[in-house]
């Protein structure tokens, strides 16, 4: 009785969620503000609910006015633009290497992003820090 109990709060509490959605068609690479964002009554798994969480935040791919933003459609913004030339840095077993490198994509403190070294030309992954330099990790 108590297990059919717990299941229904849980459904009742996803029926009644709030969700985020954009007052207005928002493009991939805006950077989202509050006045962006309304909270509206909804039902979707893997969607913001606080407008706090996705304000500050890059959209990803567009995000049309009045539907739910998913999680994946935001990031921080980016930092590292697409062919930027970036500091690269290596570290391992006391060993540190740095270099140039070429953005192949986009990307925000924390992204894991594609780089091609310029003197090997070897395509890379690596992490973007805050200061804009890559750690390579791979």
């Amino acid at each position: 009785m108590m297990r059919w109990f717990l299941v229904f709060m849980l459904v009742a509490q996803v029926v009644a969620a709030d969700v985020v959605t954009p007052t207005r068609t928002l493009r991939p690479g805006t950077l989202i503000t509050l006045q962006d964002l309304t909270i509206r009554d909804g039902q979707q798994m893997g969607a913001f609910d606080r407008i706090t969480d996705v304000a500050g935040q890059e959209a990803r791919v567009a995000l049309y006015a009045g539907r739910p933003i998913p999680f994946e459609a935001v990031g921080p913004p980016a930092i590292v633009n697409r062919n930027q030339i970036v500091p690269l840095s290596y570290q391992a077993s006391g060993l540190r290497i740095t270099t140039e490198g070429r953005a192949m994509e986009r990307g925000g403190v924390g992204d894991r992003i594609r780089i091609m070294n310029l003197q090997s030309r070897a395509t890379l992954f690596g992490l973007v820090q805050a200061d804009g330099t890559i750690k390579v990790t791979q």
